[in-house]
C-alpha cells in the first residue's frame, strides 16, 4: 500500500481556551530516529505542561504517549490522525502550555488531534510506493553504458564490482524493468529480484 511521508520538520501552533499547543511533525525512518526527535523536542520545551507524542514507522511500529494527560486523550488521537491521513515514517510531538482552563476529555482529544491535523495541512507530502530491490549483473565491458542508462531512469542503490558488475536498483514494476533491461542490453544482463522496499513515487 502506498503511504505519505515528508522531507522536513513542519511546525504549527494552535490555541484552545488559552492553552497553547505547539505541534511538530518530522520524518522518522526508524524508531530510533523518532525517539531522538521526541527527546529533542522535550529538551526544547522543558517548561511545558505536557509533551505528547505519536509515531508510525513503515507498516510496523505504532506508538503514542499521553505524557500525563488523561489516558487516550492525547497520544491516541494524534496517532489516529497520522493513520487516517495515510502517513508513515513520521513522528509528531504536541507540546502543551496549560492556560488555566480545563478542556475535559473530549476537548483534549479535539485539541491534540486538531493540532496534528492542522500541521499536516501545511505539509507538502511525499508519496511512497511499494517497489523491489533488483540486482542487475553484467560484464565489465558493458557496465558503463548500462550504469548511465540505469541512473537516468531508476533509483540505483548500490554498485558491486567483482568478476562482473552488479547494480542494486529499486524497481516499482519488476516485469516492465526486466523487459526494458533485455532490450537495453541486448540480453547481456541478468536480473534477480530481492527484498521489497518503498520508493518515492516520482522515482518509481
Amino acid at each position: 500500500m502506498p503511504y505519505k511521508t515528508l522531507d522536513d520538520v513542519v511546525e504549527h501552533e494552535t490555541e484552545v481556551r488559552r492553552s497553547r499547543f505547539v505541534c511538530a511533525v518530522a520524518p522518522a525512518p526508524s524508531e530510533q530516529a523518532a525517539r531522538e526527535f521526541i527527546t529533542a523536542r522535550r529538551a526544547l520545551y522543558p517548561d511545558a505542561t505536557h509533551n505528547c507524542t505519536a509515531y508510525v514507522i513503515g507498516t510496523g511500529a505504532r506508538r503514542s504517549d499521553d505524557d500525563g494527560e488523561p489516558g487516550g486523550t492525547a497520544g491516541t488521537p494524534m496517532l489516529d490522525v497520522l493513520l487516517k491521513r495515510g502517513y508513515a515514517d513520521v513522528v509528531t510531538v504536541v507540546t502543551r502550555f496549560f492556560g488555566g482552563i480545563l478542556l475535559g476529555a473530549g476537548g483534549l482529544v479535539r485539541a491534540y488531534g486538531g493540532a496534528v491535523g492542522e500541521t499536516l495541512d501545511r505539509v507538502r507530502p511525499v508519496t511512497m510506493v511499494e517497489a523491489r530491490l533488483v540486482t542487475v549483473s553484467i560484464d565489465h565491458a558493458h557496465a558503463g553504458r548500462l550504469e548511465n542508462d540505469l541512473r537516468g531512469r531508476y533509483d540505483v542503490r548500490g554498485v558491486t564490482y567483482g568478476s562482473g558488475v552488479a547494480f542494486d536498483v529499486a524497481v516499482a514494476d519488476p516485469a516492465g524493468f526486466e523487459e526494458w533491461l533485455a532490450t537495453a542490453t541486448a540480453g547481456r544482463a541478468s536480473a534477480s529480484a530481492g527484498d521489497p522496499l518503498f520508493v518515492r513515487a516520482e522515482d518509481a
